[in-house]
């Protein structure tokens, strides 16, 4: 499950990315809101949000981005990732109509919890839109039961107590992490942060049902030219996936 901020590097690279993360094996997407203030990633997606709102990239136009998406032809599932100020400045009850509408497929919102959150999740409710929590290995097992509860798509587990971006390993007892999670739900579990490599994938594939991978995106958009970030982004996903040696499409 690829991460991009939306509006990176320019608005025009963004649906073509979205359309070549799914031809490169993507089973779904997060794209991110960029936000001022994104206090739980790291340095590279904070940059990445800094450059996009600098480009006055909106909550609308990421609906919109989605919509033209959809338009093109991407069907794989797509959940808009960011913080909760947006959502409140655009309307929960607009933005969740509005969203239905371009074809989106839910929302994980880092700094809203769920207690929080009954006005928003009832607006998703009505709009067929999923609410994803997130759990992290400090969460109690009493509480990761009322995050289950809530949740309707997928669990986002996130593998460390701190922000996003690139690591060398994955931390050590996240197999337990999940585990513990697994116990208080049937649904399919995301693991994110930190995940950035082929090896990470297949390590996290062996006791979850997708790894969330966003700072080595935005890693490869940055390294590669500016008409080829697409492709990029393409062969990058191929390759943490084996899409391509599976039969499929490939470079």
């Amino acid at each position: 499950m690829p991460y991009v901020t939306a509006g990176y590097i320019e608005r025009a690279d963004t649906v073509p990315i979205l359309l070549e993360m799914e031809a490169g094996g993507a089973d779904g997407i997060e794209l991110g809101v960029p936000f001022s203030d994104p206090l739980a990633d790291g340095a590279t997606i904070q940059h990445a949000n800094q450059v996009a709102v600098e480009h006055g990239v909106s909550l609308r136009d990421c609906l919109g981005f989605v919509s033209e998406a959809r338009s093109r032809g991407l069907r794989a599932p797509v959940v808009l990732m960011g913080y909760y100020n947006p959502i409140l400045a655009y309307g929960e009850e607009r933005l969740a109509a509005d969203a239905s509408i371009a074809g989106a497929d839910g929302f994980i919102v880092v700094d809203l919890p769920p207690e929080e959150a009954s006005s928003f999740l009832a607006a998703c409710r009505a709009h067929d839109l999923s609410f994803v929590p997130l759990v992290a290995p400090t969460t109690a097992d009493e509480r990761i039961e009322k995050l289950a509860a809530v949740a309707d798509a997928f669990l986002y587990c996130v593998s460390v107590t701190g922000t996003t971006g690139q690591r060398d390993s994955l931390p050590e007892g996240l197999g337990d992490f999940v585990a513990r999670v697994r116990r208080h739900t049937d649904l399919p579990l995301a693991v994110g942060f930190g995940i950035s490599t082929r090896e990470h994938v297949r390590a996290v594939g062996e006791f979850a049902d997708a790894a969330v991978i966003g700072s080595a995106i935005i890693a490869t958009i940055d390294a590669a030219d500016g008409n080829r970030r697409a492709q990029r982004v393409r062969e990058f996903v191929e390759d943490v996936t084996g899409h391509w040696q599976a039969g499929e499409d490939g470079p």
